[in-house]
């Protein structure tokens, strides 16, 4: 079977082909970065209407380098939530519409449970159960994965998610939007342990996050010395160093609550390299096992609403839905999906 994804909840428009035999057929993206950094954050309304102008240009892109013909498609999967109501209401509207035209089932995907399903594109992948690492701007979240559609919530932040966190340290610091890959290159420059920033919640007794306050921490700091380009760089190290050593022990926490062994890493701060590298290290002396998603699918893409939708399909009870009518769900919870 051969699944079309769509997703545009945010900022990023993106589609992909799914072969449940092949694998991965084709997939592309276009990124609205350069025209929301004018605005140093995401405008709604133009995020709305750059998806209209992509999204049947990219479907056509995909078809062709893929070799394959709109009549091959056997389902068609789209975001459905949670995310910007307008941007989502792009993608779900064009999925559906295409969906009846041809007669084929279409599946309305959770966004976080493709990115949590993102590290089974690569090879080798993980095994159900696991535990997954959802770490992006939106959202900040330890879920057990026994399998498709059966998600338990472990801990999640209660204030701003790790990628936010980032974006919003970085526009203290001078740097453009999105700041948080901005932030990690500056931090590569910098000198470790000059600043100690805290480690929220670290020892809290539960699998919860807060990052807020590390921001107000960094601006006393930022207020405390001068603007030197090196001294933006000590606390862009340390800030890092703060956040990453909070994902590692918490997630290592779930691992020992679970009496799991395998951790999946997902989502856009999954391409962290300090975060990667901290959870390889520890995970490999512990003898479990951590799978990233590959750098082109921790963002935002088609191919992991694709592979969810085509995972989604293979376990529906009874006959696929052939819809003629569809809701968007801004906010949703992730096990109620």
């Amino acid at each position: 079977m051969i699944v079309l994804g769509i997703e545009t909840s945010c900022d990023e428009t993106g589609i992909a082909l799914y072969h449940t035999e092949q694998g991965l057929l084709g997939h592309a993206l276009h990124s609205q970065i350069a025209m929301h950094s004018e605005y140093g954050g995401v405008v709604p309304e133009l995020a709305s209407r750059d998806h209209i102008r992509r999204t049947l240009p990219l479907i056509k892109q995909v078809l062709k380098h893929s070799n394959v013909r709109l009549p091959d498609i056997d389902a068609i999967a789209y975001t459905q939530g949670p995310g910007l109501a307008g941007a989502l209401l792009t993608g779900a509207s064009i999925g559906t519409a295409l969906a009846f035209a041809l007669g084929i089932p279409v599946l309305n995907i959770h966004h976080l449970e493709g990115h949590l399903l993102s590290p089974l594109l690569s090879k080798p992948a993980p095994r159900f159960p696991f535990v997954a690492l959802l770490v992006s701007g939106g959202h900040t979240q330890l879920m057990q994965v026994d399998g498709i559609g059966q998600y338990r919530l472990l801990g999640e932040t209660v204030d701003d998610a790790a990628g936010e966190a980032f974006d919003k340290t970085a526009k203290l610091l001078g740097l453009g939007y999105p700041g948080g890959q901005s932030l990690a290159n500056l931090a590569t420059r910098g000198q470790a342990g000059r600043f100690k920033l805290p480690r929220p919640m670290l020892h809290s007794g539960d699998l919860n996050f807060s990052f807020s306050g590390l921001k107000t921490a960094v601006a006393l700091l930022i207020s405390k010395h001068e603007a030197a380009p090196q001294t933006h760089a000590d606390i862009a190290r340390a800030f890092e160093d703060a956040v990453t050593d909070v994902l590692v022990e918490k997630s290592l926490s779930a691992l020992e609550m679970t009496g799991l062994q395998q951790l999946v890493v997902a989502g856009g701060v999954g391409a962290n390299a300090q975060l990667r590298q901290k959870l390889s290290h520890r995970l490999t002396a512990l003898g479990a096992t951590v799978f990233f998603p590959e750098l082109e699918f921790c963002t935002d893409n088609g191919a992991m609403i694709a592979l969810a939708g085509a995972l989604r399909l293979q376990h529906i009870n009874g006959a696929p839905r052939i819809a003629d009518s569809f809701t968007v769900k801004a906010r949703w919870h992730l096990e109620s999906a």
